[in-house]
């Protein structure tokens, strides 16, 4: 079965953010993370169920990868991949108002 990524305007922006505060000590690292996330998002199409359930939701449909300390949550959704965040691994999610 072959997958869309559908990326949200949040996960995006959140790229976004981790970029920004990164590349203020280091561009070349700000540049990797961003590298990885788009490299992940492509993986995925391949293997959409290789991330683990998040532990928070429990629902088979909700998954997570890790890239650096940080968590790419995504949902499956019939033939698509809905790529909901990419939040900083020691954050809650209950603090994430979409999450919620």
């Amino acid at each position: 079965m072959a997958y869309e990524v559908i990326w949200s305007q949040e996960s995006l922006s959140d790229i976004g953010d981790i970029a920004a505060y990164i590349n203020r000590d280091s561009p070349f690292h700000a540049r990797r993370v961003v590298e990885e996330c788009f490299a992940l998002g492509d993986e995925l199409v391949e293997q959409p169920k290789a991330g683990r359930v998040v532990p928070e939701f429990q629902i088979d449909t909700v998954r997570e990868r890790q890239i650096y300390s940080y968590r790419m949550i995504y949902e499956l959704k019939e033939e698509q991949i809905h790529i909901l965040g990419v939040i900083h691994g020691a954050r809650q999610l209950e603090e994430v108002k979409r999450f919620t």
